[in-house]
């Protein structure tokens, strides 16, 4: 076993260096070409011209966010507190009323399983 790895170390030693100077970067690899990147600017340039910039405006005022879709019906946590959220409150009658609250982190928020049986006239459209 031990000539065999002693064969494998005399190969390399021959092989390494020959393979190592070819690898070596030469002055032609360092060479710039001028012409090449003149053209390719100026192709990139006509391609993208003004909606290049528009592209990076919108990202820069829009932001980059990522949005999750959630299956309807399904509760989500929330992640931070909602101040002054608009909600629907029941009354003592158990009308709904227009009203306003802080959602708190932690709370879990799920629709109501009966908003679909409801007519326009028990929540009405527009209020606050």
């Amino acid at each position: 076993m031990t000539w065999l790895i002693s064969l494998i170390v005399a190969i390399l030693r021959m092989l390494l260096p020959a393979v190592l100077a070819k690898a070596a970067p030469t002055a032609e690899d360092g060479r710039r070409d001028v012409q090449l990147r003149t053209r390719l600017r100026d192709r990139v340039r006509a391609t993208w011209g003004t909606t290049a910039l528009l592209v990076a405006f919108l990202m820069v005022s829009v932001g980059c966010t990522r949005t999750i879709y959630v299956a309807y019906g399904e509760p989500v946590r929330l992640r931070e507190t909602i101040p002054n959220a608009k909600v629907w409150v029941m009354d003592a009658d158990g009308k709904p009323v227009a009203g306003r609250m802080p959602l708190h982190e932690g709370w879990y928020c799920l629709p109501d399983p009966g908003a679909e049986a409801r007519t326009p006239a028990e929540c009405p459209a527009g209020t606050d």
